[in-house]
């Protein structure tokens, strides 16, 4: 009970600052907040402390250990057929239990089949997840796999514009997001940390990084390459986001579905894991114990978190979006992204434990305090260019090209650990929660300043670029890192060399 104290009051700390500005945007004049919206919103903000605590207490005992277990066991089992079979499926039946895939499939539903749509992403994350595994095992530097495919991810992109379908560029991007979310994070990257420790590549920790980058591009180029196959247009309908919809016996509707969604991902992982330990892993009976009880605290935690996104947060980030898009006050608009977008990805459950494991596997050499700073200023800095994007209206790859070169660009100067860790940063930033806040307030914003029929090329590709930015701080994170070590090592050089000419001197 003490370790889960901990972690809510972690998830507190974290959860406040969002709360803080949403009581602050009550009480000004220009926002027209309703109480129901304001107790609804607080009432959902320490549901989700809680949500948050129980949610990084199970991350820590049952989905990280099994993500470890497993990939340390196919690794020593000698058997590379098996190991990429088995991730290969994993990764596909991840991504299809993946709640946060049917809203994008909705997205589509009058070109391609909604099935059909989540197969082939799945099928993509399940054959990058493959990739991963392959670069880890043979000790391969990220940077070149990272160029080569987003390389080709933009030609194909010109591709879908020569062809008249720039409406899916926005939603194939925020695809690789959405497909990375709070349960596949912690799973799949403690899946690389035990291939890359039983394969004896720990000693490049790069190598502990890369599968939710890898796995980012995958859905990404699935959905472009839909696009390009389809007919006709993104259909996109602006859903209720009232308040009132979501209060009364629309409670327990939300509560039963988030059960059956989070129970479908947590059950697919789990019926994988028990499959390895009767023919394979044979963990002991404690281990087993304490990784149920973690599942049980991850079922917990993401049901009372999603719970609380869908009744409390959603309805808040769209009135929030139209309110502040209603007048004439285009910089409010933007610093309010820009300080939503810092205090928000604090919040998001799948940060904490990437956190955690970087500073861990890195031996503290990056601290959890200069992620989170890094990250904060990436998504604020994000926010405030998906606003800039929406008040006038021109593509998002006037962001995602350059963008990316820079990303890209600063991989061939800093260590390959940062690189790998920040493009791991950018599928875990754009979590639950900036679906159902951060989305909906851009959406808000959209629907007021350039019309509802211009939500899915203005609004969409606000969750990808949660997902660039941290790719370009994190990195500069790591380039400060060089610079430093460079300074410092000219003035122990500066010490030596006038330590040796006093001796001199003296000698003399």
């Amino acid at each position: 009970m003490k370790v889960l104290a901990l972690k809510i009051r972690e998830a507190a700390l974290s959860v406040i600052p969002v709360m803080a500005i949403v009581v602050i945007m009550y009480f000004m004049p220009f926002v027209e907040l309703t109480a129901t919206e304001l107790v609804a919103f607080l009432c959902s903000s320490v549901a989700l402390v809680i949500g948050v605590g129980f949610f990084n207490l199970g991350a820590d005992s049952a989905m990280s250990p099994m993500g470890e277990h497993i990939g340390t066991g196919l690794s020593k089992a000698g058997k590379p057929a098996l190991l990429l079979i088995v991730c290969f499926v994993m990764g596909v039946m991840i991504t299809i239990a993946e709640p946060d895939l049917s809203v994008l499939a909705g997205q589509v539903s009058d070109m391609v089949n909604n099935w059909v749509l989540i197969g082939v992403v799945g099928v993509g994350v399940g054959l990058f997840l493959m990739l991963s595994i392959i670069r880890t095992v043979k000790n391969k530097p990220l940077p070149p796999y990272l160029m080569f495919f987003y390389l080709a991810l933009f030609a194909l992109v010109a591709v879908l514009l020569v062809g008249g379908k720039g409406s899916f560029t926005a939603l194939a991007f925020d695809s690789g997001g959405v497909t990375t979310g709070p349960i596949t994070v912690p799973f799949l990257m403690a899946l690389g940390i035990g291939i890359a420790s039983s394969v004896g590549s720990t000693k490049s920790t790069e190598n502990n990084f890369g599968s939710i980058a890898m796995c980012s591009v995958g859905p990404v180029l699935a959905v472009v390459i839909i696009g390009i196959a389809s007919k006709g247009k993104v259909n996109y309908t602006l859903p209720d986001y009232s308040v009132e919809s979501q209060l009364g016996t629309q409670i327990f509707k939300t509560i039963l579905d988030t059960m059956g969604e989070v129970a479908l991902a947590l059950g697919l992982i789990c019926a994988m894991f028990f499959i390895l330990q009767v023919t394979l892993l044979k963990l002991p009976g404690r281990k087993i114990l304490r990784i149920l009880r973690g599942v049980l605290f991850t079922f917990i935690g993401l049901v009372i978190f999603m719970t609380a996104a869908k009744i409390g947060f959603m309805p808040v980030g769209f009135k929030l979006g139209k309110e502040l898009s209603s007048g004439n006050h285009p910089a409010l608009l933007v610093g309010f992204g820009f300080i939503t977008g810092m205090v928000t990805v604090l919040a998001e459950p799948a940060v904490h434990v990437l956190n955690n494991q970087v500073e861990r596997v890195t031996d503290g050499a990056i601290t959890k305090r200069s992620m989170m700073i890094a990250l904060s200023v990436g998504v604020g800095i994000s926010i405030a260019l998906s606003m800039i994007r929406i008040i006038f209206n021109f593509s998002i790859l006037y962001y995602l090209i350059p963008g990316y070169i820079l990303s890209l660009g600063l991989s061939l100067l800093v260590p390959g650990m940062y690189t790998a860790i920040a493009f791991d940063s950018g599928g875990v930033a754009s979590g639950p929660l900036t679906s159902t806040f951060i989305l909906p307030f851009a959406i808000g914003a959209c629907a007021m300043i350039q019309g509802p029929e211009m939500i899915p090329l203005d609004a969409f590709g606000v969750v990808a670029m949660v997902a660039m930015t941290p790719l370009i701080s994190i990195q500069l994170l790591g380039f400060k890192a060089i610079l430093s070590q460079r300074l410092r090592t000219r003035r122990a050089m500066k010490r030596i060399l006038s330590a040796d000419d006093e001796q001199i001197i003296e000698f003399m």
